[in-house]
């Protein structure tokens, strides 16, 4: 395979997933961004934690769907992230389903 069959490849599968993103974000109520994924759920808990001055979050998703092209199943009844980095978690509204925020801000 050469590199432009994998960069044509990945592009494809970049589109698939925001076709696939286009069709299901009216499913959910929340948008969830860590700094390694992207979330979409319809229940969501942050609990933030303290240790030794440190502090880091726990997220429990439900209902969720993830943007990630190389998961082969994006659907996800149940998920738990931990983070230490910044979590953003925004209700959606009819306005907001067009694009996902992230590409709003010109990063991937």
């Amino acid at each position: 395979m050469s590199a432009e069959d994998l960069e044509r490849y990945e592009t494809e599968m970049e589109l698939s997933l925001y076709r696939e993103y286009r069709d299901v974000v009216s499913m959910f109520s929340h948008v969830v961004e860590t700094e390694r994924r992207f979330y979409l759920a319809n229940d969501v808990t942050v609990t933030p934690h303290s240790v030794n001055g440190d502090v880091w979050f726990e997220l429990e998703l439900r209902d969720a769907w993830v943007w990630d092209m190389y998961r082969p199943a994006r659907f996800i009844s149940q998920v738990r992230v931990l983070t230490f980095r910044d979590v953003n978690v925004e209700e959606l509204t009819g306005a907001d389903t067009t694009t996902p925020p992230f590409l709003h801000q010109g990063s991937s």
